[in-house]
């Protein structure tokens, strides 16, 4: 379904979820839903400045968020307020569901990151997704957690980058 569709919202809250709490919720613009992958667009959400040392979110920056109803993890480009791509942020969720004008998404801590020319690609908390425990809490979400960071870093290192998750 089109983001045009008469039954669709133009604007929804994208509700990241982790360890049952809220972790953060902020307003997007509806880009399009096909029933599988919905697409949304948002300002930078955090406060402030985060510096992650290979790359910097800031006010101003804008997010091209792609989630599916169907896979373990979210794709988000990201680009800086002149319209520069600084690159991709992923994070391994458990799939997404739209309710009520509400995107939500658990996160399950591990992320990666793609430079905007494919030539930084960074598996990142994988230490906080340990001490989380899901492997013993939950094996088969750990498992579905950890088979979705590998697919992200393959697809971020082949041909087509994370891209190709997105056309």
């Amino acid at each position: 379904m089109s983001a045009n569709s008469a039954d669709r919202p133009g604007r929804l809250d994208v509700v990241l979820v982790k360890g049952g709490r809220t972790k953060i919720r902020y307003a997007a613009e509806l880009l399009d839903d096909d029933g599988v992958r919905v697409a949304v667009r948002a300002p930078w959400a955090g406060s402030g400045v985060r510096d992650f040392g290979f790359v910097r979110f800031e006010p101003g920056d804008v997010f091209t968020e792609y989630y599916w109803r169907d896979r373990w993890y979210s794709v988000k480009e990201v680009r800086a307020a002149s319209g520069t791509r600084k690159g991709w942020y992923c994070d391994v969720t458990r799939p997404a569901a739209l309710a009520g004008g509400e995107l939500v998404v658990e996160d399950l801590d591990l992320d990666l990151w793609c430079s905007a020319d494919g030539t930084q690609v960074r598996r990142l908390d994988e230490d906080e997704f340990a001490e989380s425990c899901l492997a013993e809490t939950d094996p088969g979400a750990a498992a579905a957690a950890v088979a979705a960071l590998d697919e992200l870093e393959a697809r971020a290192r082949g041909e087509g980058g994370l891209e190709s998750l997105l056309r």
